[in-house]
């Protein structure tokens, strides 16, 4: 029942930046629903105010008040950074643009799940364990580096219509290997967790599974024409991909309940579940946006 609001209020989201970013998709993605005229204007506005409605009203009936507080900071965070109203548009400005995906992913997202199953579904007190602090961390750093690489391939567009992006003001090069960056400290946080376990075998485990991903994300890296929009919009999906690998890993790998004390990893294991399906949701459409391009 969790999942189903969450993914509503991702359909939503979707259109309203598309319905606020219309004549800038026309430019970068041309393909996408409004801006192909596939979809009026007009029925972009019903999808997306039907999908917000029934993301509030499907929240509300759970009566989970972290799934409710975490509907109205992502709602209200994400349409604040489409709309172009007086304060708001917040994907203008560089920082804003890249908390506004760390405050979701690090922190609304795992932190409101957490609770939800803590203390709605198990029923047990509000507590901070080893393990969300461990995928707050994670996220801090991997979320970071999608906000920021998200607008590697839109720089044309952004240029044209004001959109001050990192990439647009520091260059797609340096914006690129700043992401990277990102993503390694991320795998870095993983290897101290594994690290700090103490059971031999997971210490190793953990540590070569960490290794193995930040080895194949820098080798892809490497690869990729900065002045080809295929290839980076290729490396976009890809690095999601990979966060799915490590999200798949820990839901299915029995292993990881050794990285924590084992009465708390039942508890993190919803919210990673709920988090890949999203995560897939998010992944299948850019994997839609982009494959026209290639």
């Amino acid at each position: 029942m969790a999942v189903l609001p969450q993914l509503f209020i991702e359909i939503y989201l979707s259109g309203v930046n598309q319905l606020y970013d219309l004549e800038i998709d026309k430019i970068n993605k041309p393909h996408l629903p409004i801006a192909s005229g596939q979809f009026s204007f007009k029925t972009g506005v019903i999808v997306s105010a039907s999908f917000l409605a029934l993301s509030v009203g499907f929240t509300w009936i759970t009566g989970s008040w972290p799934l409710i507080w975490n509907l109205i900071v992502i709602s209200s965070t994400w349409t604040a950074y489409s709309i172009d109203v007086p304060l708001l548009r917040w994907k203008r400005y560089p920082l804003v643009a890249a908390m506004c995906m760390v405050s979701t992913w690090a922190f609304a997202l795992p932190i409101s799940f957490f609770h939800h199953m803590q203390t709605v579904v198990l029923k047990r007190p509000i507590s901070f364990p080893r393990s969300l602090t461990f995928v707050v961390a994670f996220m801090t750093f991997y979320s970071m580096g999608l906000a920021l690489s998200k607008d590697i391939p839109d720089v044309e567009g952004d240029k044209e219509h004001g959109i001050n992006s990192l990439s647009v003001r520091l260059g797609q090069k340096r914006v690129f290997w700043i992401c990277v960056f990102l993503f390694e400290m991320a795998f870095g946080v993983g290897l101290l967790a594994g690290a700090s376990s103490s059971y031999l075998h997971t210490k190793i485990v953990t540590g070569l599974g960490n290794v193995v991903l930040a080895s194949i994300l820098l080798y892809q890296a490497k690869s990729v024409d900065l002045n080809n929009k295929a290839s980076t919009g290729f490396f976009y999906m890809f690095i999601w991909k990979v966060i799915l690998l490590k999200i798949v890993f820990h839901l299915r790998s029995p292993i990881s309940s050794f990285i924590f004390k084992r009465n708390s990893f039942p508890n993190i294991l919803p919210i990673l579940h709920v988090r890949y399906k999203v995560v897939v949701s998010i992944d299948l459409r850019i994997q839609l946006k982009y494959r026209t391009q290639e």
